[in-house]
């Protein structure tokens, strides 16, 4: 054979294994075709949400829960009450208190936020803010503010608070000074009691006084763009005891998990949102369309 046919038939004998190789790698590829991750959406939820309990964690029902952040695997708390105020850190699972430092008797602890390291507390009526290390809790300093202290968080540059009325107050965290405010309104009326926050994913959610529902507030507006009720999670041995109701929001970016909890609570629940239909919002005082009165605040 000379080398030319031998050369045909060499290119006819590659041609024909390329062939056969393709067909294997084409059947392979039908076999195993290539997965593809679904990207989450955000849920719409429209003008009412309600929840779903993805799990339940012990809580110290000995805290009148008044604030509450989530940082590394851990829950940071402020306790209120006068003679019982407190900070916490605490482990999620078994609820143990790591860490603590007690205010003073004159104090009633408030709102709670972390920002750049430091945790700012707010107090109810002595218009102070504490400021502590995040991880000695060391106490590096303080300011004052001239509203009453209700709840507090931040969009990362600033620290946003509530005072009980329907306004949101922007403060320095350096001094305290506010610097902008903004009205909240809910269907063209005002939504009053705004108490403990929690700034999530650019939105605001605001535990509402006396109730069941958490507002969703658009924080350059004031507009509530949803109401969450959170009735059903209230527990039952709190249910007659005014003021123990539903206060308390913490969110965890890095797995976008939600937790909520309430005053002397023994449980702290992760939820997940879900769209509902308009529900009757029961609450003690009756959900605005027009704001009610605030109820006689019974706190000691």
């Amino acid at each position: 054979m000379n080398k030319k046919r031998f050369s045909n038939y060499s290119l006819i004998l590659l041609a024909v294994l390329g062939l056969v190789a393709l067909s294997g790698c084409s059947q392979i590829l039908e076999l195993n075709p290539p997965t593809e991750t679904a990207t989450p959406t955000a849920i719409e939820l429209g003008d009412y949400g309600g929840y779903q309990i993805v799990e339940r964690y012990p809580h110290d029902p000995g805290c009148y829960t008044q604030g509450l952040i989530y940082r590394d695997g851990y829950f940071y708390e402020s306790c209120g009450l006068y003679g019982g105020s407190s900070l916490r850190k605490v482990e999620p699972e078994s609820g143990e208190v790591l860490q603590e430092i007690e205010l003073g008797d004159q104090y009633f602890a408030e709102g709670l936020m972390e920002l750049d390291g430091l945790l700012y507390q707010l107090t109810w009526q002595e218009g102070t803010a504490f400021v502590y290390d995040l991880e000695s809790f060391e106490n590096v300093g303080q300011f004052s503010y001239s509203t009453e202290g209700w709840g507090l968080t931040s969009d990362g540059s600033g620290l946003i608070l509530s005072d009980g009325s329907n306004k949101l107050f922007w403060a320095d965290p350096d001094s305290g000074f506010i610097h902008n405010e903004t009205l909240v309104t809910w269907k063209d009326q005002p939504i009053e009691y705004l108490n403990e926050l929690e700034y999530v994913n650019g939105d605001i959610y605001a535990n509402i006084y006396l109730s069941d529902q958490i507002a969703i507030i658009d924080p350059e507006t004031g507009l509530v763009s949803t109401m969450l009720d959170m009735g059903g999670l209230r527990p039952e041995e709190n249910q007659a005891i005014t003021g123990e109701v539903l206060n308390g929001i913490a969110y965890d970016p890095e797995t976008n998990r939600l937790f909520v909890t309430g005053k002397h609570w023994k449980w702290l629940y992760e939820i997940r949102l879900i769209p509902i239909s308009q529900p009757e919002l029961p609450t003690e005082t009756p959900l605005p369309s027009a704001t009610p009165p605030l109820p006689v605040d019974l706190r000691p």
